[in-house]
């Protein structure tokens, strides 16, 4: 079984919560931990989704220049999945199939494409198994 895992992008936004102590931990360690093991990894859709939130929503939103640092250091080395069409029709056959939303779904089936054992998300059904991938909440004592 493989020792890879998929991080969703609520981890990536937690990374950065200062009012959310222990889940700013977690989540910075889990970050840190993938580029330095090099066995996490994510895809374009999380880069999409982070800087959309980080440069909009965090308080403080990520700067022109913290954004571009961040995704040469961080998002961009960690990304192996990009959208195709083998990715769109996968994810409506997990939208029908699970239930989930078309998003939540592009995050399972990224995940199952790159091979994942794991998908560290908040937002989906923790301890639930989709094919080989189990989703797992990271903030959960």
């Amino acid at each position: 079984m493989s020792d890879k895992y998929f991080i969703d992008t609520n981890i990536f936004v937690y990374s950065f919560q200062r009012d959310e102590p222990e889940k700013q931990s977690v989540a910075q360690k889990l970050i840190r931990n993938a580029l330095k093991e090099q066995t996490g990894c994510i895809s374009s859709q999380v880069i999409q989704e982070f800087l959309n939130v980080a440069t909009k929503k965090l308080n403080p939103p990520l700067s022109h220049q913290e954004s571009l640092k961040y995704l040469d250091t961080v998002l961009a080395p960690l990304c192996e999945v990009f959208s195709s069409l083998e990715l769109y029709r996968k994810t409506i056959d997990i939208t029908e199939r699970w239930k989930y939303t078309l998003y939540d779904s592009m995050i399972i089936t990224a995940a199952l494409q790159a091979n994942c054992a794991v998908l560290y998300s908040e937002d989906l059904h923790h301890g639930q198994q989709i094919e080989s991938l189990v989703i797992t909440n990271p903030f959960l004592s």
